[in-house]
């Protein structure tokens, strides 16, 4: 499984200056292989606003294309409609898959939070889900986790079933040796690649870097 993991790439929860951090997407994206990219302008004072939400969809989205990468939108199935990204990643709390589907499509992309449930994932593999995401799986300061994931759980889904699984929580370049060699299929990043001292492309180095050697 190490071979197959891949970056999926999650935006800061705020974005001050669109062109700057465009800049900083850009070469994030051109310093390794990013399979997917996550828009969550979300924290925990709130969400930015649809109009914000849909001006940062414009801007990175025909980015995140010109690498390849899927581009998701989080929480909002509508927006992402409206915004023509390639799907949408659905919390717990944000509504239900059968919902998203629905209004995207058969050929969008809707992926299911299901936190260290191996139930909660089952039932979104069995809905059609393309992916399910586990954690959180280290201390993470970008949103406060509502559960704790132990790498074993990722080993079981890899064995369970054929469905994507994305390991999110406190990843770094450091520590996601264990999640690969458990098999997950992404690994969803945020803060290490964004907060990296040496800048968004140095981290997504390390990261491609570390994923090779485990």
């Amino acid at each position: 499984m190490s071979n197959e993991c891949q970056l999926y790439l999650i935006t800061p929860p705020r974005i001050d200056d669109l062109t700057v951090f465009g800049r900083e997407f850009d070469a994030a994206l051109g310093a390794g292989d990013v399979a997917c990219v996550q828009l969550r302008l979300k924290s925990e004072t709130g969400a930015a606003s649809d109009n914000d939400i849909l001006r940062a969809a414009e801007k990175l989205a025909p980015i995140a294309r010109a690498h390849d990468a899927a581009f998701l939108i989080n929480d909002r199935p509508d927006l992402a409609a409206k915004a023509g990204a390639d799907g949408v990643h659905i919390g717990q709390s944000d509504g239900t898959y059968e919902a998203a589907r629905a209004l995207l499509g058969e050929d969008a992309t809707v992926g299911v939070t299901c936190h260290n449930s191996k139930h909660l994932a089952l039932v979104a593999g069995e809905a059609g889900a393309d992916y399910v995401a586990f954690g959180a799986f280290f201390p993470t300061t970008t949103k406060t986790a509502a559960t704790t994931a132990e790498p074993e759980i990722l080993d079981w889904w890899s064995y369970a079933t054929t469905v994507p699984s994305v390991a999110i929580g406190g990843i770094t370049p450091e520590n996601c040796g264990p999640l690969v060699k458990a098999g997950a299929d992404f690994l969803a990043v945020s803060s290490a690649v964004w907060n990296h001292p040496e800048g968004p492309a140095a981290a997504v180095k390390e990261f491609i870097a570390a994923i090779a050697s485990t």
